[in-house]
């Protein structure tokens, strides 16, 4: 076995954990299972959750079991927000997103060989439950002022904290409990808000069984200000491509800061330490090539998305401004790079200069005249030299979308409507 906390702790991966010594030593020993955990809040992960589950590909490769749970009934209660009750879904919906949820996560670990990954549902072992049992066989395990103790319970005592929520953290902590005994678990991971339901299956183990188990979380994933990552004016960092386009989610790790691309690469992609300490290095001669960025984008794309998918939203992003041709570009990445960046819905007979003003290239009809005037407007690429031609005499669309530039960098896309 290799020393897999080393190389957790050279990526910046642990925050906390559980006697790090005897975690070392079980990890070394042998093959161990552990377990890391999903609820169905929403109907796809994000790149919070899929800094969890590399973390799980990282310890199955060096050699231990992965036991994923997706939650059929903690995500019909939700964890406790710092900002409020959460809205609880429907069992409909919630049964939905698990499948959903489970079909994404079976992507990132592998089902063959000693090792091979399971994907488990705590609805199993919960909807028959008998409250009386639960409260005498794991509520006495318990006790209310460390619960109190929370920060999270803390931050809800004054706006209110209701008893389900208050209640999670006995959920989760009997799935470990329950892993622990079906499947042998003896290590959970999670992100560092996670701890006190972490820590709390741990003691619940000892307190029950008289067992040991352990627990590991990685930090937040925050921009150079201490703000979450992963939020753009849209919401989420999605990994489904329905909610986020390929094109989109690669250009977040473009957008990437130079202050945390280091950080980022070691903790999400799987490039060997050292190289990206030289690519940093690289970067730090010439940060205006932003390789780092470069390279994290095309990483975790193809991680995601697929090569094909990456190769498509790279060209989309040179052919966007004349380095590439747009023609080789599939119309659904030339309309989720055009929705990015704006676009108009038009009819083929309006022409360039009213075009320009519908997209916001030109604050005024004026103001496109001069731009075409000056050279400065093109559609799909091509220079303009008439202002009062029409979208349909300029160029061909790629389906029913035109690329509109006014100068090098702004963009608009034109949908071309009846």
């Amino acid at each position: 076995m290799s020393d897999i906390l080393d190389d957790l702790d050279a990526r910046g991966l642990i925050a906390q954990s559980t006697d790090a010594d005897a975690l070392r030593a079980a990890l070394n020993d042998g093959s161990i299972s552990f377990y890391v955990g999903f609820d169905p809040t929403a109907p796809s992960l994000h790149i919070g959750n899929l800094l969890q589950l590399l973390l799980a590909r990282r310890l199955q490769e060096a050699g231990h079991r992965p036991v994923i749970l997706v939650g059929g009934s903690t995500g019909l209660i939700g964890d406790p927000k710092q900002s409020g009750e959460r809205v609880m879904n429907s069992k409909e919906t919630v049964a939905e997103w698990v499948e959903r949820i489970r079909s994404q996560v079976q992507r990132y670990v592998s089902f063959e060989g000693d090792n091979a990954a399971i994907v488990v549902n705590n609805l199993d072992w919960t909807s028959q439950l008998n409250t009386l049992d639960f409260l005498r066989d794991i509520g006495k395990h318990f006790p209310v002022n460390r619960m109190l103790a929370r920060d999270v319970v803390k931050s809800r005592l004054d706006s209110g904290i209701s008893y389900t929520e208050f209640s999670y953290v006995l959920l989760q902590s009997m799935d470990f409990l329950e892993l622990f005994q079906r499947h042998g678990c003896v290590l959970q991971t999670g992100g560092s808000d996670q701890w006190g339901n972490l820590t709390g299956g741990v003691e619940l183990i000892r307190r029950s069984l008289g067992e040991k188990a352990h627990a590991l979380s990685t930090p937040l994933i925050t921009k150079a200000d201490g703000t979450k990552f992963g939020k753009t004016e849209s919401g989420t960092i999605w990994l489904d491509p329905e909610l986020m386009s390929p094109y989109a989610f690669h250009q977040a790790w473009i957008q990437a800061e130079d202050a945390k691309v280091g950080e980022y690469l070691k903790q999400f992609t799987f490039v060997p330490v050292d190289e990206i300490d030289a690519l940093m290095a690289e970067h730090a001669e010439a940060p205006g090539k932003r390789l780092p960025q470069r390279r994290l984008a095309r990483e975790l794309t193809t991680l995601v998305h697929g090569e094909a998918e990456t190769d498509a939203a790279e060209l989309a992003a040179t052919a966007l401004f004349g380095r590439g041709d747009l023609a080789d570009l599939p119309e659904s990445t030339l309309a989720a790079a055009l929705t990015e960046a704006g676009h108009a819905e038009l009819a083929p007979e309006v022409t360039i200069v009213d075009a320009l003003v519908a997209t916001g290239l030109s604050d005024s009809k004026s103001a496109a005249r001069r731009a075409v005037k000056e050279g400065g407007a093109y559609v799909n690429n091509e220079r303009v030299d008439d202002a009062e031609r029409t979208l349909a005499e300029v160029g061909s669309s790629v389906g029913s979308w035109l690329v509109l530039r006014r100068g090098k960098r702004q963009i608009a896309g034109v949908k071309l409507v009846s």
